[in-house]
């Protein structure tokens, strides 16, 4: 089996996610493979599975007409091009039995040359909104995982939005979450919010983050910052104060996701649609700010699943403040019952065996 796509942490998760429910089902390492991006983060993130990773050059298309951008994308179609030769060279020495994609660049190529030599291809797509790369592939695809119903693919299965198995075995009661504190070096009897800005980070949440650590009398816990690395020097290197009853830790990039989930009272996140199913799946009550811009406003979607059910609380980017982030966790740091109230209403929304229903599509579907 090739799992292909990433370039995002988003993709890259989905793709290991994937690759853990195959196992399950009785595939060796040796009958999987990953294709990636060699600009993406796949070969630190999956550096750990033993699985085979292969990286193609080159990158996506800018949405632009500016003439900078033209001529960028000028040498985005050679690149293209060159990995689309590249995968029909590997899928011929591979044979594989099915090709699996999670979307993003790498997806493209690897998804043209199965359809080119006829090989079984299932779509796994964790957005309302198909990217343009599944939207161009749905016509050829034997089969398509999706998260919602109603999303626009060929041969729809709904089954929600894979996540790593982790997520799925979360200790989240009290006891649980003062031991996942002690383990990440922290008060584990004191309030704890998490800050997940995504693999890169998000400069406006971070940039508001910062101001509430430095103006937040009325809390006193912990800020657990994971700032994303694009971000990481730049604000370790500011010289900030803080409100006296704040530790506020900044972490570039965090490996122990579960254990900062379990963690969590609450967390300050964008609304990818990975982090959204993170958030399901964990029971974790979650301050939403979705990426502007995002292509279909699917960031807005994604919270709006969440926040409409009485999991979240969504704040839009162009709103975002210090104060804005106050009002919208005092209350809700003041009053646990609500908070379990968020966590009963996040949970109904999960699929923790979405990923084992995608592999049984992929199963069923192979050559």
């Amino acid at each position: 089996m090739v799992i292909a796509g990433g370039g995002t942490g988003g993709h890259v998760f989905v793709a290991r996610a994937v690759s853990e429910a195959l196992e399950r089902r009785g595939l060796v390492k040796d009958e999987l493979r990953f294709v990636g991006s060699a600009r993406g983060q796949e070969r630190e993130l999956l550096a750990d599975t033993d699985i085979q990773l292969e990286l193609l050059a080159g990158r996506g298309i800018k949405r632009s007409l500016a003439p900078r951008a033209v001529l960028d994308n000028l040498g985005a179609l050679v690149g293209i091009a060159r990995a689309f030769l590249r995968s029909l060279s590997l899928l011929k020495v591979w044979r594989p039995r099915a090709v699996v994609s999670v979307g993003g660049f790498a997806a493209a190529p690897v998804g043209f040359a199965a359809v080119l030599r006829r090989c079984p291809l299932i779509l796994v797509n964790i957005d309302a909104v198909p990217g343009l790369t599944h939207r161009a592939l749905s016509r050829f695809a034997t089969a398509s995982c999706v998260a919602v119903p109603g999303t626009p693919l060929r041969n729809p299965h709904v089954t929600g939005i894979p996540v790593r198995q982790g997520f799925t075995e979360l200790d989240r009661t009290e006891e649980g979450r003062r031991a996942a504190r002690r383990a990440l070096g922290c008060d584990p009897d004191r309030a704890f919010v998490a800050v997940v800005t995504g693999s890169l980070g998000a400069r406006s949440v971070n940039q508001a983050v910062m101001a509430l650590a430095a103006a937040w009398p009325e809390f006193s816990g912990t800020i657990y910052h994971v700032t994303g690395r694009r971000d990481a020097a730049e604000l370790d290197g500011l010289s900030v104060s803080t409100s006296p009853g704040v530790e506020h830790r900044l972490v570039a990039f965090e490996d122990q996701m579960t254990l900062l989930y379990q963690a969590s009272d609450v967390a300050i996140t964008r609304a990818g649609a990975l982090t959204c199913g993170e958030l399901a799946v964990a029971g974790l009550p979650a301050v939403l700010v979705p990426l502007p811009g995002a292509p279909g406003d699917h960031q807005t979607k994604n919270a709006r699943a969440l926040t409409e059910r009485g999991a979240g609380i969504l704040i839009p980017d162009d709103q975002l403040s210090a104060r804005g982030l106050r009002a919208a966790l005092d209350p809700l740091l003041g009053d646990p019952a609500r908070r379990r109230a968020m966590e009963d209403a996040a949970r109904s929304l999960g699929h923790p065996q979405a990923a084992d229903e995608v592999a049984e599509v992929v199963l069923d579907h192979v050559a």
